[in-house]
Formats: C-alpha cells, sequence, structure tokens
C-alpha cells in the first residue's frame, strides 16, 4: 500500500505500543477501512461495543439476559452494562496488553470520562505507560457524505455494493457478477441519511470539544484518497505526531 511507504518507522509495527484509540467520523467516514488497517498492520482488536452485546446476548450470560430484557421493553442498555461488557473484553481477552481500537464507544460525555478513569487504573495495574486514548476524528464534507452514502447500491444476490459515484458498475443499475438488477437500501435514501448525519453531529460535537480540550484529538481530513488518510492515521500512531 502506498500509505505505508509514506510514513517509514524504525520498528516492527506489530510491537508498537499503541494504547486505546478512538475513531470519530459520521456515517460513511471511513472509519470502518481505517479501523481494519490498523487492526491488521499493529495486530491490535477492533472492539465493538455493539458486537459485545450480540455475543452476551447469544451466549446467554448474565449481562446478557438482563440486556436482552431491557432491549426487549425499547429501552436503551444502561452505560454501566456497556461498561462493565467492555472492562471484561479488555482484561481477559488476551489479545489488548499494545492497545485496541473502541468501535461505537465513547458515545457520551459520561462514557468518555468513564473511560479515562478505567484507562488509569488499567494502566497502573498492568504497568502500561499510556492512559489517555489516542482519538482520531475523520472529518468529511457533508455533500461529500452525502454522495458516499446515497450512492450506495447493493446487488440482492451475491451482496456486492457499488456506489454509483465512486465505484459505479459497468452496465448502469446491473450486477457485475451476476447482472441482478442493483437495490437502494431505505437507509440509503437521502432522508434517512439527513437525519443520521444530524444526530451524529449532535451526539459526537461534545466529544470532540471534550478531547480537544485534553489535547486528545487528532483531525484527519477524509475527504482525501484512502490511502492519504491511511498515510495521516500511521503518522500519528508512528512517528509520534501525536498533540
Amino acid at each position: 500500500m502506498q500509505a505505508e511507504a509514506a510514513v517509514a518507522t524504525l520498528v516492527d509495527p506489530q510491537t508498537l505500543m499503541i494504547g486505546a484509540l478512538i475513531l470519530l467520523g459520521a456515517p460513511g467516514a471511513g472509519k470502518g477501512t481505517q479501523s481494519k488497517f490498523v487492526s491488521t498492520r499493529y495486530g491490535i482488536p477492533q472492539i465493538s461495543t455493539g458486537d459485545l452485546l450480540r455475543e452476551n446476548v447469544r451466549k446467554g450470560t448474565q449481562i446478557g439476559i438482563q440486556a436482552k430484557s431491557i432491549m426487549e421493553k425499547g429501552q436503551l442498555v444502561p452505560d454501566e452494562m456497556v461498561e462493565d461488557m467492555l472492562a471484561r473484553r479488555i482484561e481477559t481477552g488476551g489479545d489488548t496488553d499494545r492497545g485496541f481500537i473502541l468501535d461505537g464507544f465513547p458515545r457520551t460525555l459520561a462514557q468518555a470520562k468513564w473511560l479515562d478513569e478505567y484507562l488509569k487504573k488499567w494502566s497502573v495495574r498492568h504497568g502500561q505507560a499510556w492512559a489517555a486514548p489516542v482519538v482520531i476524528s475523520i472529518t468529511v464534507g457533508y455533500n461529500q457524505l452525502l454522495r458516499r452514502l446515497t450512492g450506495r447500491r447493493s446487488c440482492p444476490t451475491c451482496g456486492r455494493i457499488y456506489n454509483i459515484y465512486f465505484q459505479p458498475p459497468r452496465i448502469a443499475d446491473l450486477c457485475d457478477n451476476d447482472g441482478s438488477k442493483l437495490i437502494t437500501r431505505r437507509d440509503d435514501c437521502e432522508e434517512v441519511i439527513s437525519e443520521r448525519l444530524k444526530a451524529y453531529e449532535r451526539q459526537t460535537l461534545p466529544l470532540t470539544e471534550y478531547y480537544r480540550a485534553k489535547g486528545s484529538l487528532h483531525e484527519v481530513n477524509g475527504d482525501q484518497a484512502t490511502d492519504e488518510v491511511t498515510a495521516a492515521v500511521m503518522g500519528i500512531l508512528e512517528n509520534g505526531d501525536r498533540l
């Protein structure tokens, strides 16, 4: 990958101490792509609180049973339960000694403050030098996000995803693999996406300001090519381009 050549490091990335990494960004900003790259390059896990919740429900753990009962009533799972699941995953997973990527957490100021206190205690217990999380916000213009999200089309037969603006099929509206008529998911309609983006902005603004005030926030221009975004992320994690 060009991004790897753009940022040189004198040590094996699989031995680097990354710490807790939080990637912020609106739907369509490219967090998933960057998370997969970071996880593979540095050998640290991506921990999704949504996946943890579903796993606990599936396994029928005590937390899972409680969470299922709450969700069946249409209520939100309390922060305390989510935090407990996250702490157990970090402490018992056996793969978090050098760091981890947090997916879907924190979502609120209360969760961010809990995480700060948890990481301080975690660092002391494990003799680690890191405590504060590294927070990278991938920023993308509103119109660009709309094109990325409203342009998505999927094949109902093979599941392949296209984008009519950036990765169109060879023949308009038809899948390259099997010729099936491409469909637009309801979640990719402009009205739905517009509301999702507005909700994200309302929810995340306090978080970005919180981490900015603490000196932990790094902003990366997500309008760039994917390799350039990746190079910026690597510069933050490998070359000391941290605030």
